[in-house]
């Protein structure tokens, strides 16, 4: 086994942070439903926890009060729901229940190895009466059978012989977390489900069907119970939870298994939750515990084969990024029902919401390692564009589609308009990632069946919103990136997504129409000819701010004019400036919470000169807090591209060991996803000079001086490229596939088996 792929932790602690971090460190997950990594006997009255298992896209509504109404702000929003609690197993031992808040802890570790994908925790614990066992918990969330989550519990008492209870509790009395002084999470305790029935079922299964109370979805989970061991069993059925108890004999040093399989179906893919539950569940029991862990080995042979990053120089950052894949792996919808969010299923931040993070910060990793995930990414915003057309009605405009800013089912979840509702680039970013697929795989079915539309009904958004004034076109009245700047007239982030979102959908309209598969779409949506030409000149005239004195782009319109931040007054606390500021008062300063102007350099890198990318990266740094965690990924890869290699890599180690290490204090509520995502970006757009453009693929390639060697592989329209850089050369090796044209350093070339190109300093 590769050290690279097991994240361990040893070493036992109690305190209230470690464990909450641990919790979200060793979550189980794989795309469809996530288990937070609570202990399996639980913790003491009164110690903090976030006991969860989530379904990604399964939600329910609750009030978002306005204290003040208006026409179009949201009262209700969506959010990811707390389900029902699997995870516990309490085990006694002669009497003596097993609990680490009691005895003695003589050995502890938690593992997660993520080329088999699972985790591990495994401890020795000495009783007050003495008495040594031994515990080894194995998890998993299968990527074979998606519906699937196994606990394998194996208990060996090392010093004595007898009986032993285990208590196994399958409850629908569940609650989410919340915070009321942190608007990350939610600020006040609701009720969202009921449960609707409980039994035991004749095959020895427990069931729990609920409903929301608001929504109107059903979710139903089962268990099921496997001994090693001749056992005695009984159940208690109540109003809210199913408890199994089993009896067991013990022999010293004579391991016993326990494992509990739980399956969950809910109604957004399900019509017959329970009975597919049951039938699941069968086929889950049909195959032995190996079958299963084997299938999961599998998946992750080949998702490793196209996703892996070799860095040989740092093995600490190996780790971080096999770390980073994996969670990006285990927190991405597998279909189209639903998406990726900001703590993937780790957690409950930001209520389980999608927010553009996915476009600009996920859909680059899985559209060059595994393409067929990026679709369904785009293919979940193609399912909601319904709702995005209602929105666009409820905010003024009388065609096109609006995205909402945070969302599960397609409705807006934004409470605070100014830096929520208020950043239209989201429609920009959405189309930005659809185009970018679409280069990088060639996948013009996508582009024709759901891909076309999207860009179409966005870019008629902008063309209404926008208004032609003294030779230009303009935006007014919108939020960029960064939340520190709110409500202000032509970012120029915005704008240029924009442009390119006006551009891309007369380019794909001409095509579609050439090839004569335009009348499908013309039908359903009454798009003409007309609109194309005002989309053409609207694009052609947009204004994009350029400052001469200064060689900048300004972030808008105000942005240069405001008072300086005086970044010298103390912070107070580890969050982000805005916890003790007013934001009414940071609108008015030249201070940016996260990159905005500089993420427009890193994308549209030839819309304006590399002085002015320079000079303008230069400005903005100095001007930016980096409190979110996208930010600072983004500063990296564009200190790459401007030749600052030492500032380059310290933005890339913070951002690639974030979570980890927990560097923003705010791990415990779900893993960075985004940033994860950015992180490897930092390594394809910042180190390899990586960029997809209408002409072509693009590198530039240098090698960060911690580093010996850096390898990785990447799927450019079908075919596998191996891609190793040392640090005089870049070589490139074709694994798969038809020969790919592309250029280094500006110079093409066809990759047909092998390719090898000296460094270059530029």
């Amino acid at each position: 086994m590769n050290r690279a792929f097991v994240f361990q932790k040893d070493g036992y602690t109690r305190t209230e942070g470690e464990l909450l971090l641990n919790e979200t460190l060793f979550h189980n997950a794989n795309g469809y439903f996530g288990v937070r990594g609570n202990f399996e006997e639980g913790y003491p009255p009164g110690q903090a926890t976030v006991r969860g298992q989530y379904v990604n896209g399964f939600y329910n509504f609750s009030e978002m009060k306005q204290p003040e109404k208006h026409y179009g702000f949201p009262e209700q929003k969506q959010t990811m729901v707390n389900s029902f609690d699997t995870q516990t197993m309490v085990l006694t031992v002669e009497g003596e229940r097993v609990d680490l808040f009691q005895g003695e802890v003589l050995e502890f570790s938690r593992v997660l190895d993520m080329k088999k994908g699972i985790t591990i925790r495994r401890f020795v614990w000495e009783s007050p009466k003495g008495r040594q066992v031994e515990v080894c918990i194995t998890r998993m969330a299968s990527f074979e059978m998606l519906p699937l989550f196994t606990i394998e519990y194996q208990v060996t008492p090392l010093n004595f012989s007898g009986k032993a209870w285990m208590e196994s509790v399958h409850s629908g009395d569940v609650s989410n977390y919340f915070n009321p002084k942190d608007s990350r999470v939610a600020g006040e305790k609701i009720t969202h489900l009921r449960v609707a029935e409980r039994e035991m079922t004749e095959d020895g299964f427990s069931l729990i069907r609920s409903k929301t109370l608001k929504s109107g979805l059903e979710i139903a989970s089962v268990t099921a119970h496997l001994l090693s061991e001749e056992y005695t069993a009984k159940s208690q059925v109540g109003e809210k939870e199913i408890v199994q108890f089993f009896e067991f004999p013990l022999r010293e040093k004579v391991p016993v298994t326990v494992t509990k399989y739980t399956v969950t179906c809910d109604s957004i893919r399900y019509l017959d939750v329970k009975g597919t539950a049951a039938d699941l569940m069968r086929k889950s029991l049909g195959r032995p515990l190996d079958y299963w862990y084997q299938c999961q080995e599998d998946y992750l042979d080949k998702f490793w084969e196209n996703a892996e990053i070799e860095i040989i120089g740092d093995e600490e950052l190996n780790l971080s990024l096999h770390y980073n894949l994996y969670q990006l792996l285990q927190s991405v919808g597998k279909d189209e029902y639903c998406n990726i969010g900001a703590k993937g299923l780790s957690g409950e931040g930001y209520e389980g919401h999608y927010f553009w993070d996915t476009e600009m910060y996920i859909v680059p990793f899985f559209s060059l390692a595994w393409p067929e995930t990026a679709k369904n990414l785009l293919s979940y915003r193609y399912q909601i564009l319904d709702r995005a057309r209602a929105n666009a009605r409820v905010m003024g405009y009388l065609k096109g589609a609006l995205y909402p800013w945070r969302t599960i089912n397609g409705d807006e979840c934004s409470g605070y308009y100014p830096s929520g509702s208020a950043q239209y680039h989201i429609n920009g970013d959405i189309s930005y990632a659809a185009v970018q697929y679409y280069l990088i795989t060639g996948d013009w079915d996508f582009m024709v069946s759901k891909g076309a539309e999207i860009l179409l009904e966005t870019a008629r958004m902008w063309y209404d919103l926008g208004n032609f004034y003294q030779g230009s076109f303009q935006l007014h009245d919108l939020t960029g990136p960064d939340e520190y700047s709110c409500v202000v007239n032509n970012n120029y982030y915005t704008n240029l997504t924009a442009k390119h979102n006006l551009e891309w959908a007369a380019k794909i309209y001409r095509r579609l129409k050439a090839q004569g598969q335009l009348e499908d779409l013309e039908r359903r949506i009454g798009i003409e000819e007309e609109e194309i030409l005002g989309f053409e000149e609207a694009a052609e005239k947009m204004l994009l701010l350029y400052d001469e004195v200064l060689d900048i782009n300004p972030q808008d319109d105000s942005f240069l004019s405001k008072k300086e931040w005086d970044f010298s007054q103390e912070a107070k606390g580890n969050g982000p400036i805005m916890q003790w500021n007013h934001l009414y008062r940071l609108y008015r300063y030249q201070v940016c919470k996260q990159a905005d102007t500089v993420l427009a350099h890193m994308i549209f890198e030839d819309a304006q000169k590399v002085s002015t990318m320079k000079n303008s990266f230069d400005y903005y740094e100095k001007r930016t807090t980096h409190d979110s965690s996208l930010s600072r990924c983004i500063f990296g890869i564009m200190a790459s591209k401007l030749g600052e290699k030492k500032k380059a890599y310290e933005y890339f180690d913070f951002s690639s060991k974030l979570d980890i290490l927990n560097s923003q204090h705010n791990t415990k509520d779900g893993i960075h996803t985004a940033n994860m995502g950015g992180t490897y970006m930092g390594i394809v757009y910042g180190f390899l000079g990586f960029r997809v453009k209408e002409t072509g693929f693009y590198f530039m390639p240098s090698l960060p001086e911690q580093w010996e060697r850096c390898r990785l592989r990447l799927q450019l329209l079908g075919s596998r490229l191996e891609i190793t850089v040392t640090g005089t050369e870049c070589m490139f090796r074709l694994i798969e596939g038809t020969p790919v044209r592309l250029f280094v350093y500006g110079r093409e070339y066809e990759v047909e088996k092998e390719l090898t190109v000296p460094l270059e300093e530029w």
